[in-house]
């Protein structure tokens, strides 16, 4: 990682950004990326200059070039706040975003942010829609209320914005519920059945991670994480899920044309065996 020293003059910085007699302050007002003062990093990322000089002092953004009594800032800063306000976004306290950063080399801070955002973007998201409590029956039947209502909610179907209507995350799989009430299957079935589907998504979701972790991860870690490999571990991470996602169609499709052949071949054996026995008798 960059040096972690944070004395870096300033109060040049501020007296650079107020006036324009410091070397190199007309080129810094021009704006140009690598020319920046604190206060203008702070505009162009939508950070406090407070906070830049905090995560400084906490040694996650390296010191500006110093010339004369004015501190610049260039790219590498730019992209390391927006990492960082982005993780935090996210949910990850400074201390684990102290751990990504570590180690990381000048330039190597664009590979982390297209890291980050492989790991984090959700995949294939869908437009989600809105629907009014009203319409429910009408869609699913009369019964799609009070219980199953509050089940779909857990398992993430519907989310309540209130006044009586809810977000749709997934129209694709709320329109599949919805054509299985069409065919006659009740709202309480289809519900288990996706109660069921959660499951064990969730443990082949984790089958995937455990994967990804065990084989491409760990193995870049205990190399020391190094620059040159990262492209190759965030292009693995975007494809995992891919992957992982074909791998399982590919399956279900298998066992779901056998779980049919087998159920309806026992289902036609056993008529057989009932005509069979009524005209015995």
């Amino acid at each position: 990682m960059a040096s972690r020293n944070t004395h870096f003059a300033e109060e040049g910085e501020d007296a650079g950004a107020a006036g324009n007699g410091a070397s190199g302050g007309g080129r810094a007002e021009a704006g140009a990326e690598d020319e920046l003062t604190i206060e203008q990093l702070a505009g162009k990322t939508g950070m406090t200059v407070r906070n830049i000089r905090a995560h400084q002092s906490r040694g996650l953004l390296p010191p500006p070039t110093i010339r004369g009594r004015t501190g610049f800032y260039g790219g590498e800063h730019v992209t390391r706040l927006r990492l960082i306000a982005e993780m935090q976004a996210d949910g990850f306290n400074l201390k684990a975003i102290d751990r990504l950063l570590a180690g990381a080399g000048a330039g190597s801070t664009e590979e982390l942010l297209g890291f980050k955002r492989a790991l984090t973007t959700p995949f294939e998201q869908e437009a989600p829609e809105f629907l009014d409590e009203a319409d429910l029956p009408a869609r699913f039947g009369d019964a799609y209320e009070g219980k199953l209502l509050a089940k779909s909610i857990k398992l993430g179907l519907l989310a309540p914005v209130g006044q009586g209507r809810y977000e749709v995350p997934s129209p694709t799989l709320l329109s599949a519920g919805e054509e299985l009430a069409r065919l006659g299957v009740a709202p309480e079935a289809t519900i288990r059945v996706l109660e069921q589907l959660s499951r064990h998504s969730e443990g082949v979701a984790e089958a995937f991670v455990k994967l990804f972790l065990e084989q491409l991860w760990r193995p870049f870690e205990a190399a020391g994480r190094p620059d040159e490999r990262l492209p190759e571990v965030r292009e693995a991470l975007e494809r995992v899920r891919p992957l992982a996602s074909e791998a399982l169609l590919a399956v279900f499709q298998r066992k779901m044309t056998r779980a049919v052949e087998q159920a309806f071949g026992r289902e036609l054996e056993r008529g057989a065996e009932g005509r069979h026995r009524s005209r015995r008798h």
